[in-house]
């Protein structure tokens, strides 16, 4: 049967009927989440951006559901579709690209998953700018605190964040009522994207503020802004800041008590609204009794008036008794304003005592014997050694082989020399000798015994002191008298000329003879020639080269005013190693007769023929003088290196 044009159409508009009608007997069937709280404001010529929430996990799960949105306009019922320069849908957001006071009004969403349909209405308030305002009319509200630096936000976020999503560049600018603020770093600074920082806020910042976005979407540049509306005040508080606890293990034993406080910082002026609060991963701890096993207790504020003034809060959380299930779990101390909401932890762990006590007393013993270990031996370092040296002799190499004849040489004072007394002489030719050499076993060169006659100076006190392994240098009080000292500037090849002519005088045996004698002259020269001489090369080799060692033998008591004319470089000497004080030992040894009865004084008399006190190795002087000593070694040398000892 052959229809007519006017059946086709009759068809046609029912067919579309029986469509729309299903659509909106459809959407009447959706879920209705009705109007949005929040609204949207736009002023005219402006952009406006309406999106639902539905797209939400709240809602349905949008990650693996399959969805699709329509737009539709409630004052017509119908589809907002995209219109060049007008209109951009995109998914679950609509963009008015040019808003007009027509555009106010309520739009809706309708969202269809396979299963299930949900409905939701947004509102669109378009108003007109106030007359001679540059602000919009509709104000967001914010505070700036003052005498500090604080920010503005801009409530254009979500705008920035869509766009960025689209890939669309855009620029923010901030204005002070009309006047546009430039980046300055004195008075306001663009801290990010949507921040601006105003520093050192007074009530002159008491204004409005509009920040601006500018961009091009849909090939349309447009803009849209948003006005806040500040007011400045000087009660405040800043971020708190939690100091104790300090996110870490704290040991603890099973079945004591333990405490730890919760420590928060306010920074500000004025009262201080802070929340501050113990909890765990499951509960907030919510007890202030203390009959609970567990419970807090809030400590009195503590306003502090320094630097950066602000109020101290704490709260202490109390374990009467510690259990198992109270260890290994973290315990959060979290403190909330309007600023923020920083925390802290702490985590109890279980102590070992059977470690950390015996690892104490360990160290402590070790401490303790070092320390004695220390003082024993600077008490007793002399002693120590030479007993080491006696027992275990194989240790050191025997000095016999190492090209040197003597084990010492004693430089000491000469006949006529300042100084020079029997005692000296009794000292330096008997006493000496007789400890040393035939007690103790060492070879020493004695000047006055073991000189060969004949032999100049010179070249006996070089060979010689060459020829010993150590010097031992014996000087009274007035050793060092200023006429020795000024002799002892002369430069020394001065010294061995006169050598020279003292040397060639006697080979050829003539006298000067003079008002006061020739004898005399002569014999005062030789001896202070010789002790110089020995003087010279000892600091040489000791200071200088480091080839020998020299021993201080004080004979006398040196009083500070004597021992600022002794020459520097003895005073050094005396000063790094000090010296062996031969008077010390005598005035210990007249120090035991005084309290020694005539009986006694008899007994030792009688023993003083064998080996007196004073002539025992064993005394306290001797010992001194054999710690400086060379030591007798029994270790042989291999030939090579005897060989080169002797180069």
């Amino acid at each position: 049967m052959r229809q007519t044009p006017t059946i086709r159409s009759l068809l046609f508009f029912f067919g579309l009927y029986g469509i729309c009608s299903g659509l909106l007997q459809d959407a009447d069937n959706c879920t209705n989440y009705k109007l949005q709280f929040e609204k949207a404001f736009s002023v005219p010529g402006e952009m406006a951006m309406l999106k639902s929430t539905l797209v939400s996990p709240d809602v349905f799960d949008f990650n693996t559901v399959p969805y699709n949105i329509t737009w539709l306009d409630s004052k017509t019922g119908e589809e907002i579709s995209n219109q060049t320069g007008r209109v951009l849908v995109r998914g679950e957001t609509l963009w008015l690209l040019k808003v007009t006071l027509d555009d106010s009004g309520e739009y809706v969403t309708i969202l269809r998953t396979p299963s299930r349909c949900y409905r939701q209405a947004t509102k669109l308030v378009v108003d007109l700018p106030f007359p001679g305002e540059c602000g919009r009319p509709h104000k967001t509200q914010q505070r700036l605190t003052k005498g500090i630096n604080d920010k503005l936000s801009c409530p254009l976020k979500d705008y920035i964040y869509k766009l960025d999503s689209y890939s669309v560049s855009s620029s923010l600018t901030w204005h002070r009522g009309c006047e546009p603020i430039l980046n300055e770093m004195d008075k306001y600074i663009y801290l990010s994207r949507t921040t601006l920082l105003i520093n050192n806020v007074d009530a002159k910042h008491n204004h409005n503020y509009t920040c601006t976005l500018n961009f091009t979407l849909g090939g349309i540049t447009g803009s849209v802004s948003e006005t806040i509306n500040t007011w400045v005040r000087e009660e405040h508080s800043m971020v708190p800041q939690v100091h104790e606890p300090t996110n870490g293990t704290i040991s603890a034993q099973i079945g004591s008590s333990f405490s730890q406080l919760c420590s928060v910082f306010v920074p500000g002026v004025g009262l201080s609204f802070v929340d501050v609060f113990w909890c765990t991963k499951s509960e907030i701890i919510h007890s202030i009794d203390p009959a609970d096993r567990v419970y807090t207790t809030k400590q009195p504020l503590r306003y502090q008036d320094g630097p950066i003034k602000g109020v101290w809060l704490e709260v202490l959380l109390t374990f009467s008794e510690l259990t198992k299930e109270d260890f290994n779990i973290s315990f959060t101390c979290q403190a909330q304003n309007g600023r923020g909401h920083p925390q802290a932890y702490f985590t109890l762990v279980p102590a070992d005592p059977n470690i950390l006590i015996p690892i104490g007393s360990l160290f402590g013993c070790v401490m303790v014997f070092f320390i004695i270990s220390v003082i024993i031996y600077y008490m007793f370092k002399v002693d120590i050694v030479l007993c080491f040296r006696r027992v275990f002799p194989v240790l050191y190499t025997n000095k016999d082989m190492d090209g040197r004849l003597y084990d010492a040489y004693v430089a000491c004072l000469q006949p006529c020399a300042i100084g020079f007394s029997e005692e000296v002489e009794t000292f330096t030719l008997h006493t000496l000798p007789r400890v040393l050499e035939k007690a103790c076993g060492y070879k020493l060169f004695i000047a006055g015994r073991d000189c060969v006659p004949g032999e100049a100076i010179v070249d006996s006190v070089e060979e010689n002191i060459q020829a010993s392994r150590r010097l031992l240098l014996l000087y009274t009080a007035s050793t060092f008298s200023s006429k020795r000292h000024t002799s002892s500037t002369s430069s020394p090849s001065s010294n061995n000329n006169n050598l020279s002519k003292n040397n060639n005088s006697e080979d050829n045996g003539e006298s000067k003879t003079g008002e006061g004698g020739s004898g005399g002259r002569s014999e005062e020269v030789y001896p202070d020639t010789r002790q110089h001489l020995e003087f010279l090369l000892a600091m040489h080799k000791t200071l200088l080269e480091g080839s020998l060692k020299v021993v201080l033998v004080e004979l006398e008591e040196i009083t500070s005013a004597q021992l600022a004319l002794f020459p520097e470089s003895v005073r050094h000497l005396r000063k790094k190693q000090g010296a062996v004080c031969w008077w010390k030992e005598q005035r210990m040894r007249q120090r035991r007769r005084t309290c020694m009865t005539r009986r006694e004084d008899e007994e030792k008399g009688e023993r003083d023929t064998q080996l007196s006190p004073s002539l025992s190795p064993s005394s306290r002087f001797w010992k001194e003088i054999r710690y400086y000593m060379p030591v007798r070694g029994k270790r042989a040398v291999y030939p090579e290196r005897t060989a080169l000892l002797n180069l």
